[in-house]
């Protein structure tokens, strides 16, 4: 376990981590510890704040630098262990005898000055700050770890084996009053090596973002790579985050069309919602090492949900280096509807998985297996005024040409079961059917098909949704972090794509714990603001609106589809009204002209927007000649 906070539920991401996981950061802090060594034959540490150990895991510290002891301010640490060492008060720092002094604290002037009596006479003073992100690097020049100076995420990013990727997203701090937005780029291979670093300037009003890699390959010479991008957003406003969609095309003529979007910058403990491969299928997760130092062999591991130990994967990763794990190399014979978690010790940004079947495949990601949650005991009884209470909304496509497959996944390491029902509706909102589940123990096998749920006429020709909610009918316990994998086939062409998402409550105005929850500010959101990008030439996008209620609700949404050109402009709109728990089928191509499409470009989105409810969607693309087709749940901002 890398023992470094990344993330709290209650504050969001933790800044000092991303100051220090930032890739040129490592360069930097490599060359201060050099400043330091070459000081003096001693080097003291004096740690106020608390930072010296995550800095020594991201960095090594006894490796570079001859430690001549560690120094706090707080009195009760005094005693404490610190790297290994018994620490001591600040003001035994001048005895130390050392030539160097490594004050571990970012923005740290005031610190260092208010110490300095108790300095070492004649010694070198030197802080994080001295490797800090330049200040062109910085939305805030003035403030090291301001969270706006660390809008930055990871992308799986792979031009090999006949396949690319295509990153696409909207310059959304714009809306929040961000200026002059770029982006900084560094690509690195599977070792961890970089292999390009640039920059992109973005437009100033909301404007489409795409990152294709055939073009970054072409435009550095680059070999084939299947490794990760690193990006980083600066003159950001309201987001510190870099949300994206991330499609996989082929590169010529090929079977697979898929697409997943952006990862947590934040690496968990752990992961779940990975499933077993059937038969004929291959099942690989991609570990994407997001620090400058390695992954020990036996740090990561594979296990069956709810059965057994994990089995430690056996190589090493190399920093900021990407590997492959097949997932039947270390648990053989464990077979789908069984699912899987993947303990990840916080190395790794949340992983995608790949689905290898023939000559198919399709993308999908995991997600965070929480660690800090219990059973609340107060969901069951807040039915009387939170109504259907959490909701897992996803859609239920046309069955004349799909098969639609549910499976609920444990997602947090209290859950000992799950206590669930799952409701049918149609796209103008009647429901037509609801089954108990039961209480689904954590290592349930179950994969529910819908066409064992409803009638052979329903949902023909159409599609609609389905929603998973608890049922206490036979007790059972709930945190509200439920999940599920949802898998989707077409009946002709046999190809597949999947997705999944976590429940919330939506379309109250009454609170609780943070739902209905916002895109930004407090709850309740009841708002939509979606993206929904257009699809490069030969495909066309599209997407599936759910109009989600916990409560009774009479009133359609109010929902404006905002066409968008690459430069952020308004060139066409349309509205739509859905239902009280309907859902709506969106096709650009048959909403907007041709001439405004073809305005609009491969940059081009639509943003869905409504001030009246939260709408959830998904996206994907269509290969309708070809019989392909992508789909993942859409984000927010």
């Amino acid at each position: 376990m890398l023992d470094i906070a990344t993330f709290d539920a209650a504050r969001g991401g933790n800044v000092l981590y991303k100051a220090l996981a930032h890739p040129p950061a490592a360069e930097a802090i490599r060359g201060l510890y050099a400043r330091l060594a070459a000081a003096g034959s001693t080097v003291a540490v004096y740690d106020p704040v608390g930072v010296a150990e995550a800095l020594a895991l991201l960095h090594p510290l006894e490796e570079a630098l001859p430690l001549a002891g560690v120094y706090v301010q707080d009195v009760r640490e005094a005693g404490a262990r610190r790297l290994g060492r018994i620490a001591r008060p600040v003001t035994e720092l001048a005895r130390s005898g050392a030539r160097a002094v490594l004050v571990a604290a970012y923005d740290a002037g005031r610190i260092a000055a208010q110490a300095a009596p108790w300095m070492p006479p004649g010694a070198t003073v030197a802080a994080p700050d001295d490797a800090a992100l330049p200040p062109a690097l910085r939305t805030n020049p003035r403030r090291v770890l301001d969270p706006l100076n660390f809008a930055t995420n990871w992308a799986f990013f792979r031009d090999a084996d006949g396949l690319s990727t295509r990153l696409v997203a909207a310059n959304y701090w714009a809306g929040y009053g961000g200026h002059g937005v770029r982006l900084w780029l560094r690509l690195f291979d599977a070792g961890g090596h970089a292999l390009a670093t640039w920059e992109e300037a973005l437009p100033n009003g909301p404007g489409g973002i795409a990152i294709d890699s055939r073009q970054v390959r072409a435009r550095f010479g680059l070999p084939e790579f299947a490794g990760h991008l690193f990006l980083h957003a600066i003159g950001t406003a309201g987001h510190d985050v870099v949300k994206y969609v991330l499609h996989v095309l082929p590169r010529r003529d090929g079977a697979t069309l898929s697409c997943t979007h952006d990862a947590n910058p934040w690496p968990a403990d752990r992961y779940a919602g990975f499933p077993a491969p059937r038969p004929d299928e291959r099942v690989v997760v991609w570990l994407e090492n997001a620090h400058p130092v390695p992954i020990p062999r036996g740090a990561i591991g594979l296990a069956r949900m709810g059965r057994g130990e994990p089995v430690p994967l056996r190589e090493a990763v190399p920093p900021f280096g990407v590997a492959a794990l097949d997932v039947a190399e270390l648990l053989p014979g464990v077979a789908w509807p069984a699912q899987l978690e993947l303990f990840a010790g916080r190395h790794i940004v949340r992983p995608r998985y790949e689905v290898l079947r023939g000559d198919r495949r399709r993308i999908a990601h995991a997600n965070v297996e929480r660690t800090d949650l219990a059973p609340d005991p107060a969901i069951p009884g807040l039915g009387a005024l939170m109504g259907r209470g959490f909701l897992l909304p996803f859609p239920v496509l046309d069955r004349e040409r799909f098969r639609t497959l549910v499976q609920p996944t444990p997602m947090a390491t209290g859950q000992a079961d799950l206590p669930l029902a799952i409701e049918v509706f149609a796209p103008g909102g009647a429901r037509l059917a609801r089954r108990f589940l039961g209480r689904l123990p954590r290592d349930h096998a179950v994969a529910l098909d819908l066409d064992e749920l409803l009638d052979e006429s329903a949902l023909r020709g159409t599609g609609g949704h389905a929603e998973l909610l608890y049922d206490f009918r036979e007790g059972g316990e709930a945190d509200g972090w439920l999940h599920a994998l949802f898998r989707y086939e077409d009946r002709r062409s046999g190809h597949a794509a999947e997705a999944s998402f976590g429940a919330h409550v939506y379309n109250t105005i009454l609170t609780y714990k943070g739902e209905p929850q916002s895109y930004a500010g407090p709850p309740p959101g009841l708002s939509t603001r979606l993206f929904l990008g257009l699809g490069p030439a030969g495909y066309r996008s599209f997407a599936v609106l759910i109009h989600p209620t916990s409560v009774p609700r009479t009133a359609p949404s109010d929902t404006r589809l905002l066409l968008h050109d690459g430069a952020g402009a308004v060139i066409a709109e349309t509205r739509l009204g859905i239902p009280a728990s309907g859902s709506a089928v969106v096709r650009p191509d048959r909403l907007f002209a041709a001439a405004a499409l073809a305005r609009a470009g491969e940059r081009g989105y639509v943003l869905v927007r409504d001030g009246t409810c939260r709408l959830f969607g998904y996206h994907g693309l269509l290969d309708e000649a070809g019989g392909r087709f992508s789909l993942d749940h859409m984000f927010g901002f």
